[in-house]
């Protein structure tokens, strides 16, 4: 039995940090999706730059709509949605099997918008009216970005909570859910609105890497997702959620994302084997899953008490780093990365319509 298929025997979902055209085109996407138990995609400004750059795939329609006279945001959007949408539907068998808890396929609002609440608001209710049912539309867990997450899912809009890097920002994140949810109640709605939390994990490492000793490096990241589990698993435990369960609110689960292995010198599936865990969900690029398929292994599942993570804390405050202070500037960082990534996206689009028009 292949590893992965291990992973999704213990209740974790593998979904794929990555689409391309190609990939829907050339039967990739069908793939790993048959032969690696891959259940649902994520997607994200980088991702798509490196998509639409990287070949002729999108020339035709970048041509149609130019014709039609859309350009940028409104250009690459059409883009975006007419691949995940594509994605949702190879996904909607797993989708409606798992009684919508799996086959989901992610699109972010623009990364722009992070800091600005309602522009957010707006503009996820009109991605996700416009997209499948099994589409979450990405919001990045910013201050800015909690109450926009709160005021989507009171409207029944299924959100993946993008750009967590902390304990503190997962677990304010998932009460903005709740927020949501409890309003939904107040209001007489169903409180079955899907949402999962990102939290983001290789960045840590990468962060602290050139300040610990050897015997440190590719440790910080483990443990906060080992402390972020184990917060998540307390909150399930606790009499609001459990209310809120009772009431038909369904689970937010727990997604560990950039789980890429940065260092050449660790192991290529690190990230994986670390996280292996029950109701959760691990999002990886097409390198790590193939890696993982080839030569990973599923040990013991994550100790739901964080297990060593403090101690991990405590060497890295006693090596100068503060752990609070990097967590806020890696998810500024994560954000001025992704409106950077959107802003080369959009030059390429600009430049390949000229191309085409030429």
């Amino acid at each position: 039995m292949k590893p992965t298929q291990q992973l999704h025997d213990l209740g974790q979902s593998i979904w794929l940090d990555n689409i391309t055209r190609t990939m829907l085109d050339d039967g990739t996407e069908q793939r790993y999706i048959d032969d690696y138990s891959v259940t649902g995609q994520t997607s994200n400004p980088t991702i798509f730059d490196k998509a639409i750059s990287g070949g002729d795939a999108y020339d035709e329609q970048i041509a149609e709509l130019r014709e039609k006279g859309l350009d940028g945001e409104e250009l690459f959007f059409e883009l975006a949605l007419a691949d995940v949408t594509r994605a949702a539907r190879m996904f909607a068998e797993i989708h409606d099997q798992t009684d919508r808890m799996d086959g989901w396929v992610s699109l972010e609002v623009s990364p722009l918008l992070a800091y600005d609440t309602d522009a957010t608001i707006q503009q996820a209710a009109d991605l996700y009216r416009r997209a499948e049912k099994n589409n979450f539309i990405k919001i990045p867990g910013t201050p800015e970005g909690l109450p926009a997450i709160e005021e989507s899912i009171h409207a029944g809009v299924p959100i993946n909570v993008t750009l967590l890097m902390s304990t503190d920002q997962t677990m304010a994140a998932a009460d903005a859910y709740m927020k949501g949810i409890e309003r939904r109640i107040e209001d007489g709605l169903d409180p079955d609105v899907p949402s999962v939390l990102s939290l983001f994990i290789s960045r840590w490492d990468v962060a602290v890497h050139d300040q610990v000793p050897d015997e440190m490096k590719n440790t910080l990241g483990v443990a906060v997702g080992k402390a972020t589990y184990a917060a998540w698993r307390e909150m399930l435990a606790s009499d609001r959620w459990r209310g809120l369960a009772e009431q038909g609110a369904r689970l937010q689960r727990l997604l560990f994302a950039s789980t890429g292995t940065k260092d050449p010198e660790a192991s290529d599936t690190l990230y994986i084997e670390a996280f292996a865990a029950p109701d959760t969900i691990n999002t990886m690029p097409d390198k790590t899953l193939l890696a993982f398929a080839d030569h990973g292994e599923v040990g013991d599942p994550l100790p739901e008490d964080g297990g060593d993570a403090e101690q991990v804390f405590q060497a890295h405050r006693e090596a100068g780093i503060d752990t609070d202070a990097l967590a806020l500037r890696l998810q500024k960082e994560g954000a001025e990365a992704f409106s950077k990534s959107w802003r080369e996206l959009l030059d390429t689009i600009k430049s390949e319509s000229e191309r085409l028009a030429a």
